[in-house]
């Protein structure tokens, strides 16, 4: 990628997660459980910060390489980067990886220990989402070089015109100093301007077709029946009809009402012969919805697709399989301190505070929730869904923010399988669908501050409940 002396404007980037670009996950590295915290440039080539914490304190080394992710030719990786152990803290890590390719990666995790050696991958998109501004130092220092290059030029333009053809010891006459003073400003007009301006939009265009360009969503609605297309702007060259399986579906859809985000839907369309998606409503009152949908490119890239949509009443079908609803206080009611939330049957869902008051944004968190009987007691009856022991999706109150989240982090599962090609169930639960614990724990960190609403979803005696909470982050 060359130099580009351009300032634009910045665009919150639609990854994986709208307007939430880091990554979060909790895995196991052999015999030590870490959390991890990826924060991916913002221009590509550019550096990813990582931040590891340990579990356990017997950890020795971690040793951190980036490599591509669903790259199927030989790969060159370069000498592992040592992760530093912080002065205060000997069980947190941090250590930074240079990213040179836009696309798919992955940071892969050596750890060391007392009880042997362990590995973890975590899988990492690489996109250049804006142009940084160039620094007024550097601008300057260019500037001047240029400058000092395009005298340069045209002063041998000058001399050649003036005194190329002079006899040695003689001075030019008055016509060869007009002429190269012609020649000089003529030279000056097309260095400066025309070529230097077709370098700098030479270079501007070819940055420009890197800068990541999401999918875009074009939702209709046919009846009871909605239709969703996913629009491809144009960016180096990505499909949409290669998409991963993520939780045995192609698509996840939150679907939410505006303006309030009082009922929110989990819905799971499927592709149609038009190469674009449908999915049977279920019954939904008249309003503005936002759409948010999921999806996991071949390569483990996800991006998450946005729209809003004007429904009239829907008289649909009740929900099936996976597809989940869920119904919550309007925003204009939001409580920040409440930590339960009322399910059917008398049982509950608490939120494990713990002592994280205030919230702060840029720190990863353990959000913890617990599903509690009428008397205060850990139900006994917790199922997987879609084989984990819930789904949470952390959104602002603008919806400028949204991340889906697991047990495991933000990462996909198909992503993640990647890493894993023996085992494309990795991050999965494989434990009885019996004895399931009744709190599940989501990794998650909020990107800026502001207010949010989380939706969480676990699964008990064959259904599918859905806690919402509210939450105010600060700086």
């Amino acid at each position: 990628m060359r130099l580009l002396p351009a300032v634009l404007l910045a665009t919150a980037p639609l990854l994986a997660h709208v307007g939430s670009p880091d990554i979060f996950f909790q895995g196991d590295a052999g015999p030590y459980k870490l959390l991890v915290t990826i924060r991916p440039p913002v221009v590509v080539p550019g550096v990813a910060d990582v931040e590891i914490r340990s579990a356990s304190p017997d950890v020795r080394q971690i040793h951190l390489v980036p490599l591509r992710l669903g790259f199927t030719g030989q790969q060159f990786p370069p000498v592992p980067d040592l992760a530093q152990p912080s002065k205060e803290d000997p069980q947190f890590y941090t250590g930074s990886l240079w990213l040179m390719l836009a696309g798919s990666w992955q940071v892969q995790i050596d750890v060391d220990g007392a009880r042997g050696p362990g590995r973890l991958s975590v899988p990492v998109p690489a996109l250049s989402t804006r142009v940084l501004p160039m620094r007024k130092t550097v601008a300057g220092v260019l500037l001047a070089l240029g400058l000092l290059l395009a005298a340069g030029i045209v002063s041998i333009a000058g001399a050649g015109a003036r005194e190329a053809v002079v006899e040695p010891g003689q001075q030019p006459g008055a016509s060869r100093v007009k002429r190269a003073r012609v020649v000089m400003a003529v030279v000056a007009v097309g260095v400066v301007v025309c070529f230097g301006g077709q370098w700098w939009a030479s270079d501007e265009g070819d940055y420009m077709r890197v800068i990541f360009k999401p999918l875009a969503l074009r939702p209709a609605v046919e009846g009871s029946r909605l239709k969703l297309q996913l629009v491809d702007p144009g960016w180096l060259g990505r499909r949409t009809d290669d998409l991963l399986p993520d939780h045995g579906h192609l698509m996840h859809l939150y679907i939410l009402r505006l303006p309030d985000m009082d009922l929110v839907w989990h819905l799971h369309p499927e592709p149609d012969s038009s190469g674009g998606f449908t999915q049977q409503l279920p019954s939904m009152p008249a309003g503005r919805y936002a759409l948010f949908g999921d999806v996991v490119h071949a390569n483990g890239l996800a991006e998450t697709a946005v729209a809003e949509i004007e429904l009239p009443d829907i008289a649909g079908q009740p929900l099936t399989g996976d597809d989940a609803a869920g119904v919550g206080p309007p925003l204009a009611k939001a409580d920040y301190n409440r930590s339960v939330t009322p399910l059917p049957g008398g049982y509950r869902m608490v939120w494990d505070r713990g002592n994280e008051t205030p919230l702060h944004a840029k720190r990863p968190y353990l959000f913890r929730f617990r599903v509690e009987d009428g008397a205060g007691e850990p139900v006994h009856d917790m199922e997987l869904y879609m084989g984990m022991l819930g789904h949470a999706a952390f959104v602002r109150s603008d919806r400028s923010v949204f991340a889906h989240v697991h047990p495991s982090g933000s990462v996909p599962m198909a992503a993640l399988a990647l890493t894993q090609p023996e085992n494309p169930h990795a991050g999965h639960m494989t434990m009885a669908a019996s004895g399931l614990p009744a709190e599940v724990s989501f990794p998650y960190g909020f990107p800026r501050p502001g207010d949010y609403r989380i939706y969480v979803q676990v699964k008990r005696g064959g259904n599918i409940l859905t806690g919402v909470f509210d939450a105010r982050v600060e700086n």
